[in-house]
């Protein structure tokens, strides 16, 4: 994701008020999973749990599901509490919920955080 930022993005393409940058992130995420797994069924801010998942998906696999959470953050330095802090939000608003409802038990979460041309991930099997 890195590489694919660096090569395409530019940080004008971010130019916003901060708390609008996630949104360009989000996009730009839903546009690449798209693009890359057109047999997944993706979906934007859908009601999960206690609030509203950024993106979850259904792969193919019946069992498995994807829960992703966004986070933009001003400093590179503030990368990795960014993505703690998005998989805390993951954990403690249920956002499995939705694929749990849909017998989906093998469940990967991950929090990535955004910084200009950069990211971080974190992931863990819920």
């Amino acid at each position: 994701l890195n590489i694919v930022m660096s090569r395409m993005i530019s940080i004008l393409d971010t130019k916003a008020p901060d708390d609008m940058k996630e949104n360009f992130y989000h996009g730009l995420l839903l546009g690449l999973l798209r693009g890359s797994n057109p047999d997944w069924l993706i979906k934007s801010n859908r009601e999960s749990g206690d609030g509203f998942s950024d993106i979850l998906i259904e792969p193919e696999d019946p069992d498995a599901g994807i829960v992703i959470e966004v986070k933009y953050t001003k400093e590179m330095k503030e990368l990795d509490a960014a993505c703690e802090a998005a998989m805390a939000q993951i954990k403690n608003k249920r956002y499995d919920e939705a694929l749990r409802d849909e017998d989906r038990c093998d469940i990967l979460a991950y929090g990535i955080a955004f910084c200009r041309k950069r990211c971080r991930v974190a992931g863990e099997k819920l």
